[in-house]
């Protein structure tokens, strides 16, 4: 066993020598995207909450002027930036949708090629371990999480490191010109998507960092400090100018606290659930949230960086101050030759400092966790202090070790790290069709006097199948709602004076998909062809726990499809729909009576709608005011 590690480690250098060739990092930027393309469609269609509920409305409202009609389908979401989601929904629309899985896998792979950047020139005689600490970060949870999907925070990771990329490469040499283009890509970055603001709050500080001249290090963050804001006029200067105008908000609803829109509740960030509690937990952060990864994240991600990356800053600190405590020592006292020595012996047992540029990336890191730690503490907006985090854990591994004792100690490190987040998870997929999302919606006889009430989200993607003189009112289903808020939605109701109709999800067993499946594949196989072959499968799940057992088919049916049985859910995975329908509707005719409206259940009629080859079938039902 104990020369099992030894013998790992010289195998995997023999295998990884190739990535010290001078053509190696082109090789890697061409390849890496691509595998990670690849990965994207082996993932399949993305199915994720946030895209069914405002990542395709956003982008249809702005193409489609709703927002003089629509009264929040998406809940507060149906206000962001709907610039982000436009080429996802572009692409979905006119283009198959694996074809859009693969370019967005792709873009996503990008952020390989700004992360080497910053690893090659942190370490500039270390080309391998650059390159595979960049795979690394490529390795993370919440990256690979979102790859390939809607979400838009591996997308504008991209802006954010290479923004820093640029900083990095050019240091205290860089001019007005490349200050100005970094701030910019920060800036489009925070305008695309505002969870980065802190990002570019923590670039424009760690600026102050580089050893120069004191009003050197304040015109470096000026200029980069402006170009940040020509990029946030750039990407969201017309959507706020919008909000602005319509609602006296530029981020309408969100920070409403601050800007008192009538038109909503004065509330701050809409979604501090995943806050620290106290003070302790805010200091022990990454342990508490590795321990329960629910407290940042709707999904089970698996990770284990972050409490090594404090670990080591907490080692780190404490060095600082070791050294400074023997600073000053040595300085009040005159240094024998023993004690230099043993100052030296220290210094050279505990590795090199940190360079300048790795100086301002630390501190970027240290002021962006601080700030997303205060604003959010929601794990997906961490992608690109996440995809950092291998090449900083290396870092202080060296400082705060020997050489030979550093590589060795951060690369089992980060190889456990990244073993440890397998098999990752997702925050949704299903299987591809060459359409991506398809539904069908009634033809209302009055749409330009129709409304259709919203009261359960996500479903806000299925809005552009309906006539597009329909709107849309969402009530109760999360937006901060104010007295004027509901007065005007309440007035331009009332004003359509067609059917209204509320949308509600319709009942459907998760596992039925499954189910047919298995049919599907059991059919291929020829395995429902015949009365043998349907008992040789029965006995087959007989002995395997698969949900599903075999029925025979009428003779009807059987001559109608040329088959002799079929599959179907075993009885305790069996669902009764109807009820579930049932129950929710009788739920909803209480939160509809607070609005002044009353559900007609014999109207309900149920449609079918489908993202990928997902069952995302939803139920119309008319309603009436009361008197």
């Amino acid at each position: 066993m104990l020369t099992l590690f030894p013998r790992l480690e010289a195998w995997f250098l023999r295998r990884s020598a190739s990535l010290n060739h001078p053509r190696a990092p082109f090789y890697a930027a061409l390849i890496v995207p691509l595998l990670l393309a690849l990965q994207a469609l082996l993932l399949g269609q993305d199915d994720g909450w946030d895209m069914r509920n405002y990542h395709l409305y956003n982008p249809y409202a702005l193409l489609n002027g709703r927002l003089d009609i629509d009264f929040s389908p998406a809940g507060f979401q149906s206000y962001f930036n709907p610039l982000l989601d436009l080429p996802y929904y572009l692409l979905t629309r006119y283009a198959p949708a694996p074809l859009a899985g693969f370019v967005f896998g792709w873009l996503h792979g990008l952020n390989f090629i700004p992360l080497s950047m910053i690893a090659r020139q942190l370490l500039p005689q270390r080309q391998r371990v650059a390159l595979l600490l960049a795979l690394a970060g490529c390795l993370g949870a919440g990256f690979l999480s979102e790859l390939g999907n809607s979400m838009g925070d591996n997308l504008t990771a991209l802006l954010v490191l290479s923004a820093l990329a640029l900083l990095l490469r050019h240091g205290v040499t860089a001019g007005v010109g490349m200050l100005l283009l970094a701030g910019l890509l920060m800036g489009a970055a925070a305008g695309l998507k505002l969870t980065n603001i802190n990002y570019a709050v923590a670039l424009c500080l760690a600026l102050l960092v580089w050893p120069q001249a004191f009003w050197r290090r304040i015109g470096q963050a000026w200029w980069f400090g402006l170009g940040v804001l020509a990029g946030l006029a750039a990407t969201a200067g017309y959507w706020w100018a919008t909000m602005w105008r319509l609602y006296g908000n530029p981020v309408f609803p969100q920070f409403n606290d601050i800007f008192r829109s009538p038109l909503a509740a004065p509330l701050g960030v809409l979604d501090t659930d995943h806050l620290p509690r106290t003070l302790g937990e805010a200091l022990l952060w990454p342990f508490v949230f590795t321990r329960d990864m629910a407290r940042i994240a709707e999904v089970p991600l698996r990770q284990l960086i972050w409490p090594l990356l404090m670990v080591l800053l907490v080692a780190y600190a404490v060095c600082l101050l070791s050294r400074y405590a023997r600073h000053r020592s040595n300085s009040s006292s005159v240094a024998s030759v023993s004690a230099v020595a043993a100052h030296h012996a220290a210094s050279e047992l505990a590795g090199q400092p940190l360079a300048p540029a790795a100086r301002v990336l630390l501190v970027f890191m240290l002021l962006a966790y601080v700030i997303w730690l205060k604003l959010f503490s929601i794990y997906r907006y961490l992608v690109p202090l996440e995809l950092l985090a291998p090449l900083l854990v290396w870092l202080l591994c060296h400082v705060l070790m020997a050489a030979a004792r550093a590589q060795r100690v951060a690369g089992w490190a980060l190889a456990i790290c990244a073993l440890y987040t397998l098999p990752f998870v997702t925050w949704g997929h299903s299987g591809w069709t060459a359409e991506a999302f398809r539904a069908e919606a009634p033809q209302l006889a009055q749409p330009q006097a129709s409304v259709v009430y919203m009261v359960r989200t996500p479903m806000a993607w299925l809005t552009r199948f309906f006539q597009p003189e329909v709107a849309f009112m969402a009530i109760g289903s999360g937006f901060p709602e104010s007295p004027a808020y509901l007065q005007r939605l309440q007035a331009q109701a009332a004003a359509r004076t067609g059917q209204h109709y509320v949308m509600l999800p319709a009942a459907v067993n998760i596992r039925q998909s499954g189910a047919e499946r298995k049919l599907a594949l059991a059919r291929a196989l020829g395995l429902t062809a015949s009365a043998a072959d349907c008992a040789r499968l029965d006995g087959w799940l007989r002995k395997v726990r698969f949900q599903v057992e075999v029925q025979a088919l009428t003779a009807l049916d059987a001559a109608a499809t040329g088959q002799a049985c079929t599959l179907v859910l075993q009885a305790q995975y069996r669902t009764d729909l109807a009820a579930e329908d049932a129950a929710l509707q009788s739920e909803v005719q209480g939160h509809l009576a607070h609005y002044g409206l009353a559900l007609q259940p014999a109207g309900c009629r149920t449609y079918p709608a489908y993202v990928g080859t997902e069952a995302h079938p939803y139920r119309l039902c008319p309603v009436q005011r009361l008197p």
